[in-house]
């Protein structure tokens, strides 16, 4: 427990340093773009015992990368003496690719991974049952060289939320980031 009492000044000072820290901790399945690129950092609060609260939201329920994220986020903060910090999980409403910020797409896409196309707050902001049907997928321009001349090799990549596609014009793979 924190004994001393910060003034508001000091408090929202904290807070501005914790957002400048948490745009240093890197996603661990996609190190060129930050917790904040990807929108998963929600919210930066005090308590009122002190403690700085840190929000997220994990990109999917069974994300395998949760703890570490949690766990990379604590010892930021406290390494800079921003401590002590309790993390929690906020999953309503559930994360959305929409949620990446345009800097982290941009980011994405140098890396060599495409970017989720399409919204998906237009499918989210509507309440329709989900209706699962196969359709084929749309072509996407290669993140290296910018062809549109591209196929989809496998619907999954690395990591369940990306796609594994070619390039025909540069003849290199890439994944892409599936749009949740």
């Amino acid at each position: 427990m924190v004994s001393t009492v910060l003034s508001a000044t000091a408090l929202e000072a904290r807070t501005a340093r914790a957002w400048a820290v948490l745009q240093t901790v890197a996603d661990p399945e996609i190190p060129v773009l930050s917790l904040c690129d990807l929108g998963i950092v929600r919210d930066v609060r005090h308590a009122g015992d002190g403690v700085l609260d840190v929000v997220l939201t994990p990109t999917y329920s069974g994300c395998p990368a949760t703890e570490l994220i949690a766990r990379s986020v604590a010892e930021a903060l406290e390494s800079e003496g921003l401590g002590p910090v309790r993390i929690s999980q906020q999953r309503a409403p559930a994360w959305s690719s929409d949620w990446i910020s345009a800097e982290g797409l941009e980011k994405m896409r140098k890396y060599g991974i495409a970017p989720p196309a399409g919204g998906a707050t237009a499918a989210h902001a509507t309440a329709v049952p989900v209706r699962v049907h196969r359709s084929r997928p749309q072509p996407l321009s290669c993140p290296r060289c910018a062809s549109a001349d591209t196929q989809q090799l496998s619907a999954f990549g690395s990591t369940a939320c990306k796609a594994l596609w070619r390039c025909r014009a540069c003849g290199e793979p890439f994944e892409y980031f599936k749009p949740i």
